[in-house]
């Protein structure tokens, strides 16, 4: 079985298909049996209000977009990302009405909980093919589905993952943190419901600062672990897809991070990513953080934290809700130009002037009887060099810009060895 696969495709605009290493590039996808990516943009027409919150800008495409991942040589997508719900539910089911009727199997968003949790099947020659979707980083709580009851729909959204924090901190600093609740009374209004019943009681040995935890340690640090809840849910759909399937990929877009890096996952995406590995995935396939991240091989089966961007056209946005004007100080009747300028400072800051963004990888590996047997890194860069942002986000091959050597630093702290071949492409060890 082959499979080909892409991160984020932040689309707001036509793709030509005669530009300048699209040929490779689709060529290139196209020698996988499962070819998968991530739909970063809601798709529709501007017929729906925008949500009061968004993923950090107001993503919407026309539905025609879907036939330009079509020539890329596309076959199955994800669109479970902080973008889903731009434009509220109604802005999620016409996307999920266009990527249907598009022909393309999907999961992680849907009518209600059950919907966007359930495994999506891709038929191929060499067989079959699950996927599980799931998103951690959601715009809010309220973009998460929900179950329908015996007497009441279900509530359109994603599959989301949660997390579960806490902030471990010495005794000195727990004692001092309890005198600043009980003297500033900040608390006050959360006591009062958790007396009522309405909130679980404080655990012993920790401090609960409106709806942050702490708790005793030995050191202070950030704990974060995946949501049991969510986490068996998607464990559940591995176990379902497995008596369906030859092979199930699970999708995860997360932009949480460890340390004080982009490029570092965060450890309850490593942890979330070796359960769904030891109940049966075959491989996880991250995006979500506009740049690559480490490769880990589990269990000799693969775990990309994140390909990175595979198309982004973030300042190609051609109108804006309110929303967005006025969190830049301006009214609507400010052009986009304008508003990104602002938004940009004056086009010196933000995704489009770091050239991390604007650079990844494609895989292409081979599994055989449940493991990897092969596995190769095509470099992209996004034309970050190009004057006006019109003329970058694409995609092309490129060998010049050092993102297999870059990628393979970052993925040696997990055991993986990428060497480069004369042709630029990464090749990946496998033991």
């Amino acid at each position: 079985m082959k499979f080909t696969a892409a991160g984020d495709m932040l689309i707001q605009r036509r793709i030509p298909s005669d530009y300048e290493g699209f040929t490779e590039v689709k060529q290139y996808i196209e020698k996988g049996d499962a070819r998968f990516f991530n739909l970063e943009t809601t798709i529709g027409e501007g017929e729906f209000f925008a949500n009061q919150y968004c993923g950090g800008s107001y993503l919407m495409a026309v539905p025609a977009v879907l036939d330009d991942a079509k020539r890329f040589g596309f076959n199955m997508l994800s669109f479970a990302n902080n973008h889903s719900m731009d434009f509220s539910h109604e802005g999620l089911m016409s996307t999920k009405k266009a990527v249907d009727e598009a022909g393309f199997p999907n999961a992680g968003a849907g009518a209600n909980l059950d919907e966007a949790a359930a495994p999506a099947y891709l038929d191929t020659k060499n067989g079959r093919v699950a996927l599980i979707s799931v998103v951690s980083t959601m715009m809010n709580g309220a973009a998460m589905a929900g179950r329908q009851s015996r007497r009441f729909k279900g509530r359109p959204g994603v599959n989301g993952l949660r997390i579960d924090e806490h902030v471990e901190v010495t005794p000195s600093q727990f004692e001092v943190l309890n005198e600043i609740i009980e003297q500033s009374n900040i608390n006050a209004e959360y006591n009062i419901v958790r007396a009522e019943g309405y909130l679980p009681p404080v655990q012993e040995g920790s401090a609960v600062l409106k709806d942050r935890i702490f708790k005793v340690g030995d050191e202070t640090k950030y704990v974060v672990h995946p949501n049991q809840v969510d986490t068996d849910r998607v464990l559940k759909a591995i176990y379902e897809a497995q008596m369906q399937a030859d092979y199930i990929l699970v999708s995860v877009h997360s932009h949480e991070l460890s340390g004080n890096s982009k490029e570092n996952p965060a450890d309850f995406l490593c942890e979330f990513s070796h359960k769904c590995i030891d109940a049966g995935a075959h491989a996880v396939i991250g995006h979500g953080p506009h740049l690559i991240r480490p490769i880990e091989i589990y269990k000799k089966r693969p775990i990309f934290y994140s390909l990175g961007d595979f198309v982004i056209h973030n300042e190609c946005i051609p109108c804006a809700p309110y929303e967005m004007y006025e969190s830049q100080s301006l009214t609507d009747d400010a052009t986009m130009r304008e508003l990104f300028y602002s938004r940009s400072k004056g086009y010196t800051r933000g995704l489009m002037r770091d050239r991390r963004m604007l650079e990844s990888f494609v895989p292409y590996f081979e599994m055989e009887d449940g493991e990897l047997k092969y596995l190769e890194l095509m470099p992209i860069e996004l034309n970050f060099d190009k004057k006006g942002t019109w003329k970058m986000g694409d995609p092309r091959f490129s060998n010049k810009h050092g993102i297999i050597e870059r990628l393979a630093e970052m993925s040696e702290k997990f055991g993986t060895n990428i060497t480069v071949n004369e042709k630029g492409f990464g090749i990946v060890e496998i033991r």
